[in-house]
């Protein structure tokens, strides 16, 4: 089977991927998730609008910024500001940082950003690959700024939680060594320096720039009558305070100017100024298609309460009979004669198969049509945060990407076929479901018990594991060449080596990236069901030839 990772809004993901293969020019709107072999989905990140700071009269205190935004001439070390030309191309030193710093942008803390299967292995699937490099930077930046406990820069980082905020923390701690200490210590001094008013005599300093004297002394200079400022004359912190406050009302008119304008582009259908030349105007997406959508998500904010054993149980009781009848099939199905088939022209084999093919190829047409997504999100996933019974069977036969789909299906009619050829249909069925429906027990068991309630899947892995692994067990000392490889004279692989190669590979999947968008749970069920299946088929022709022979001695 194949996954399709669903978070707390069970089914979001799921319904923007479907969404995204009906609207392919509309990528912005709808990210597609990945549906390979089973995958996991990520819910995206909320990105907050930055409020306005709040600003309060601090009479002795620098603000966090104050000392790192602008251009940072070369002082003397008397001045308290220190510049080296640093060594590295990751900077980690207060006295490297570099004059254009900020803390919205941060600093690169690595010479390449983090790529997406390393953000989910280290944050999970609750935040996108552009967020968390975003977070990166800028808790890096602190770090060698020395403001990772200024509250004045908590507003950069107000779209992220504190959940996130620590992982990325411990990220940079345990792999871009810091001194926050000496750092912050540096900041201080500079700190210092300013709030005291700027150090020894101007006949040793070296000439600062007019720009720049602001931010190195706390007040202007004592010509400057005092008569409506006060006593101590104008706050450069009051200045600055101003400055910032013009800039920030400037931004939200330029936004709100923004939104209009695109509002108004959008009723028109016009394309905007920044277009880029030679590509296509992005298509919107109508009303009633943003109402399935919305019709198709979960409105659930957390999982369910409920015990583990409630999660598993029904599907378990109902995975048991199942499995109890399949056996009953695969010992008691006596296949019809000619005359009586519905189509007595085609091989058993073939219209068995076939029509799996197109069970599964009705499933994924499902998938094409907006309205019935509410209906598939239920009933045609199967979903660790709320289980539902039927997903057992019917997720087998849901698939969302035409390349899963024929991917499965490519590989259940070539060792589909020759499986049904040496056991019949009911064996043949028999496997197929029940490799199915214990796989996907089997992923439901392990997300519940690893409280990985984020977990969904979907699609027909587990069950073509099941009768392929059947398959190469019953020709486990046969010779198989594969794409005429290797030629001959020499003998082809045993199918007990290839059986041992698909086994291997799934585990060895475990390792990578690829266990946060591969089922490899129901690929591993699915292949030991198979294998049992094979060794009971062994065991009815062993039965059956001692019975025979029994009946010629009589």
């Amino acid at each position: 089977m194949n996954p399709c990772r669903l978070g707390v809004n069970a089914f979001q993901t799921s319904v923007q991927a479907a969404a995204h293969s009906l609207t392919r020019r509309c990528t912005s709107s709808l990210p597609a998730a990945l549906l390979s072999n089973r995958c996991f989905s990520i819910s995206p990140t909320t990105q907050h609008q930055p409020q306005l700071p709040r600003g309060g009269h601090a009479r002795n205190t620098v603000a966090g910024p104050t000392l790192l935004s602008g251009p940072r001439p070369v002082l003397p070390r008397c001045l308290g500001i220190r510049t080296i030309i640093a060594s590295s191309a990751v900077i980690t030193h207060y006295v490297d940082l570099p004059p254009n710093y900020t803390d919205e942008k941060g600093l690169p803390f690595a010479k390449h950003d983090l790529k997406p299967a390393e953000v989910v292995a280290h944050f999970g699937p609750r935040i996108s690959t552009t967020a968390a490099n975003k977070l990166l930077r800028i808790l890096h930046g602190r770090r060698v700024a020395g403001t990772l406990e200024d509250p004045s820069l908590r507003i950069n980082t107000m779209a992220f939680t504190n959940e996130d905020q620590r992982i990325a923390l411990e990220y940079l701690r345990s792999n871009v060594p810091v001194d926050e200490i000496a750092n912050a210590g540096l900041r201080a001094e500079d700190e210092l320096a300013a709030l005291e008013g700027g150090g020894p005599a101007k006949s040793q300093q070296t000439e600062i720039p007019p720009e720049y004297q602001n931010r190195v002394k706390l007040y202007k200079d004592a010509d400057v009558s005092p008569k409506k400022d006060g006593v101590y004359g104008p706050s450069a912190l009051d200045a600055i305070r101003a400055r910032n406050k013009a800039k920030w009302e400037a931004e939200l008119k330029r936004r709100e100017e923004e939104k209009k304008r695109r509002e108004e582009e959008e009723r028109h259908g016009k394309a905007g100024p920044l277009q880029v030349a030679g590509k296509s105007q992005t298509r919107q997406l109508s009303a009633k298609m943003q109402e399935y959508i919305v019709q198709g998500q979960s409105d659930l904010k957390e999982p369910p309460k409920m015990k583990k054993w409630q999660r598993v149980l029904p599907s378990a009781a109902f995975v048991v009979t199942l499995s109890g009848l399949c056996l009953a099939l695969a010992e008691f199905y006596t296949p019809p004669k000619r005359a009586d088939r519905l189509l007595p022209d085609i091989p058993p084999a073939a219209a068995t198969v076939g029509t799996l093919i197109l069970a599964n190829l009705l499933g994924w047409g499902l998938w094409k049509i907006p309205p019935m997504w509410r209906f598939l999100n239920h009933y045609f996933i199967l979903v660790a945060a709320t289980p539902r019974v039927p997903t057992m069977v019917s997720a087998a036969f849901s698939h969302q990407k035409f390349f899963h789909l024929v991917q499965n299906m490519a590989l259940l009619w070539f060792f589909g076929v020759r499986f049904h050829d040496d056991v019949g249909r009911g064996t043949f069925l028999a496997t197929y479901f029940a490799s199915g429906a214990l796989g996907a027990l089997g992923t439901l068991t392990w997300a519940v018990m690893r409280n990985r309630m984020e977990v969904a899947s979907l699609g027909a892995s587990g069950a073509v594991y099941g009768i392929s692994a059947a398959y190469f067990w019953l020709h486990r000392f046969e010779s198989f060449r594969i794409f005429g490889l290797p030629p001959p004279p020499n003998e082809g692989f045993q199918g007990l080596t290839l059986l041992s190669l698909a086994v291997g590979l799934n585990i060895g999947a475990m390792f990578t990236a690829s266990r946060f968008t591969v089922d490899i749970t129901s690929h591993l069920v699915g292949m030991g069901v198979g294998i049992l299946a094979g060794h009971l088929v062994e065991e009815r022709k062993k039965a059956t030839t001692g019975r025979q022979k029994s009946w010629l001695y009589i």
